[in-house]
């Protein structure tokens, strides 16, 4: 099934600049063939419902390997089973009505 993901990764215990973090969590998405679209508060993906699980999982242990005790996910998911949408749909659709 097609998703389409917002996913907010939190490593606690790590200080206050994530940066690094949220790379690391970048490469993942790439890797995993997400193509992530990356926002000032987390980061979109769109793909099969498993490929997403399977890359924040991924996400996940990655942040463990680099030091942060503790990760949190905050995530917002989406499917359609009416037609195929994908994230640029998605803006363009906005962008159209604010034209």
């Amino acid at each position: 099934m097609k998703a389409i993901a917002d996913i907010a990764i939190i490593p606690l215990g790590v200080g206050l600049s994530l940066s690094r973090y949220v790379a690391a969590c970048e490469d993942v998405f790439t890797e995993a063939g997400l193509e992530p679209w990356l926002h000032a508060n987390g980061t979109n993906v769109e793909g099969e419902w498993d490929e997403i699980m399977a890359a924040l999982k991924r996400c996940h242990e990655k942040l463990h390997e680099m030091g942060a005790p503790r990760v949190a996910t905050n995530l917002r998911l989406g499917t359609r089973n009416d037609r195929t949408q994908t994230m640029d749909d998605k803006v363009r659709s906005v962008k159209e009505k604010l034209e």
